[in-house]
């Protein structure tokens, strides 16, 4: 039995939408370089996050190294130092898992698709190699 292309395309829709939620946790680790569109359910670290937020903090700052330090006290909001904190967590994650390429879609922290942008396309591999495992 042979599926149209429209079918296989609603089969792939429907596992994107069903997928996230079959997982126990889905996770897009990339950079700026390579992104990736994800859907609310997924969570999406990039890891050059900590980079773009230092260097916007320390854009703003003064060459006086005693009004940098006035000034950086006063611009780190409680919301800017929780997004520092998540970037190096986001980081440290990332590393833990072993991430060696860009972007990388990761399924239960044990299943991993490298090089491939396309959510849906990486989470229709990791569900195929699924099925096909004893």
């Amino acid at each position: 039995m042979t599926l149209s292309p429209s079918f296989r395309s609603l089969g792939l829709t429907a596992l994107l939408t069903v997928a996230p939620t079959c997982f126990a946790s889905t996770w897009v680790i990339t950079d700026s370089a390579h992104p990736v569109e994800v859907t609310p359910d997924v969570r999406l670290i990039h890891l050059d996050r900590l980079d773009h937020l230092e260097a916007v903090l320390s854009g703003q700052l003064p060459a006086d190294p005693a009004l940098a330090q006035a000034f950086f006290q006063e611009s780190l909001t409680t919301e800017t130092a929780a997004e520092i904190r998540q970037a190096h967590q986001d980081v440290v994650e990332a590393w833990s898992l072993g991430v060696t390429k860009m972007p990388a879609v990761v399924v239960d922290q044990r299943y991993v698709v490298y090089g491939d942008p396309n959510l849906e396309r990486a989470l229709a591999k990791i569900e195929h190699f699924r099925r096909t495992q004893p």
